[in-house]
């Protein structure tokens, strides 16, 4: 062992933690009752500092993106992060607190015990979780992850927010496992596509003839973007953006003075015109909206961040829709419905993604070709579905979220009830989203909203704002208020007065 020394006892505050270094390492230590524990000192996601989060009903929860640990052992209770804290040994000498520099062993991958086939398809950020989750919980059978594409899953959130932006190569995207972890878990990757699925002899068609059959399925292959059905919309310069391949067919085709026209104001949309603002293109949206993301955040939110955009260049039109996108090899101009002609080099489409459910027509779809999932992400016996796809119960309404943290989310539920368990969603949905160096953490899924109040001016970060019905929280908004929106994502599980919800900001 090699013990370093890093902090006296009364060092340590009662209600955050402590980052001291031990050797190279950053490391968290923190009060449980009368006892320390040492864990790693950044998040396994995408390392934030964990002492500038928050310890709530016995979890740590990471002040970026809101993966949840418990306290008492570092166990992964919440995504995206994928892994459990990295503990590491601690003696107390006197009031003295000393650190080994060594973590405690992982555990190992569970035995290959277990005769069951677990197929799981889709193997994006939902997919993948599923597939860590189930070895994480014990499952040791067999584990097949059917694969869109080549390469395993990898953190889309970031192509819109910094690789098209020119910040971040495509290669450097975070995978969100790394290739030998799916060795080391004996996790099958097979890249195909899905024909069709019978439920009821448990049974997959690939598109190459293939069949797998299962003991249970998770359906996690979340959205497709929505096409633009328009003349001209062939063209090799109108884009979406779902993939990394997508991104860098992007990034090739554009080069900084060029005039990107945004088809929608979708949240891809804005961060896509605040990416290709930033990697120095002319870039106009044809908004459908007045104010964006007035629906999610609020007038005076929306306003904000449209003043933001305008501020940095980006030209919003909002009064006509596009026609037609014209030009013979290449686009030339978008052609609006009112007459009027923007000249153009490349057009990116952001108008919504649909439900990717093609395969899947036998089971029972809603009107936008989700599944319907009870609150366990159960379709039918055996079946499971989660993410974009799922259509599910949520404060006694079904809905559909699109959110990457909140598919992860979904996943390790499944995982749990695929293994017999009897879990739930009762969590409080969250996302964040990036314009122009500033980060908007949402949280809650408020349709309505009957009292409005900021703490900061939301024009002039940071702020954070609550959103109210009938007295409880519905929702909370915020830009660098990472302590108290961790804080908040616990204790909204529950019914929390925006009097009380305040107090705790405060108390932050």
């Amino acid at each position: 062992m090699a013990l370093h020394r890093v902090a006296r006892f009364a060092d340590i505050p009662e209600h955050r933690g402590l980052e001291v270094r031990a050797g190279d390492n950053k490391i968290l230590l923190l009060r449980v009752g009368d006892q320390l524990r040492a864990y790693q000192g950044e998040c396994p996601h995408a390392g934030a500092p964990l002492a500038e989060g928050a310890l709530c009903h016995g979890r740590l929860i990471c002040p970026w993106h809101k993966a949840a640990f418990r306290i008492e052992d570092g166990a992964l209770c919440e995504p995206p992060s994928l892994d459990s804290l990295k503990r590491y040994p601690l003696e107390m000498r006197g009031d003295e607190v000393w650190v080994d520099e060594q973590p405690l062993p992982d555990p190992h991958t569970p035995p290959a015990d277990d005769h069951r086939t677990f197929l799981i398809i889709g193997a994006g950020a939902a997919g993948t979780a599923a597939a860590a989750a189930l070895r994480e919980k014990g499952f040791g059978g067999r584990v097949v992850l059917i694969d869109r594409e080549t390469e395993a899953g990898y953190d889309r959130t970031v192509l819109s927010k910094f690789v098209i932006a020119g910040q971040m190569p495509p290669e450097e995207v975070p995978a969100l496992r790394e290739d030998s972890f799916y060795r080391e878990q004996r996790i099958e990757r097979l890249n195909g596509h899905v024909a069709s699925l019978d439920a009821q002899h448990r049974s997959v068609r690939l598109t190459d003839g293939q069949t797998l059959t299962y003991d249970a399925a998770l359906i996690a292959t979340g959205g497709t973007p929505k096409p633009l059905d328009l003349p001209g919309a062939e063209l090799p310069q109108v884009f979406v953006l779902r993939s990394k391949d997508q991104a860098r067919a992007i990034l090739d085709a554009t080069r900084p003075g060029q005039r990107a026209v945004i088809i929608g104001d979708s949240f891809i949309a804005l961060e896509s015109a605040a990416a290709l603002r930033e990697h120095g293109l002319a870039v106009t949206v044809l908004a459908r909206h007045a104010v964006p993301f007035a629906k999610q955040f609020g007038e005076t939110v929306g306003k904000a961040i449209l003043a933001r955009h305008v501020a940095h260049g980006v030209v919003f039109h909002t009064d006509s829709e596009a026609a037609q996108i014209e030009g013979n090899d290449r686009v030339e101009a978008i052609t609006l419905k009112n007459g009027q002609r923007l000249p153009a080099d490349l057009v990116l489409v952001g108008i919504g993604v649909s439900p990717a459910t093609e395969p899947f027509a036998g089971l029972p779809m809603e009107q936008d070709l989700s599944l319907r999932v009870d609150s366990g992400m159960r379709v039918s016996e055996g079946l499971w579905a989660v993410g974009d796809i799922a259509t599910f119960p949520l404060n006694g309404q079904l809905q559909r979220i699109e959110h990457w943290r909140l598919a992860q989310q979904h996943a390790r539920i499944a995982a749990a009830n695929m293994l017999g368990g009897d879990e739930h969603y009762l969590d409080v949905p969250y996302f964040w989203t990036w314009h122009f160096g500033t980060n908007y953490d949402y949280l809650g899924h408020a349709d309505a909203w009957d009292e409005v109040e900021f703490k900061g001016d939301p024009y002039h970060p940071p702020f954070i704002g609550l959103f109210g019905r009938n007295g409880v929280v519905a929702a909370a908004i915020a830009c660098d208020e990472e302590r108290a929106m961790a804080m908040l994502a616990e204790r909204m599980k529950q019914p929390l007065p925006v009097d009380e919800a305040w107090r705790l900001i405060r108390d932050v």
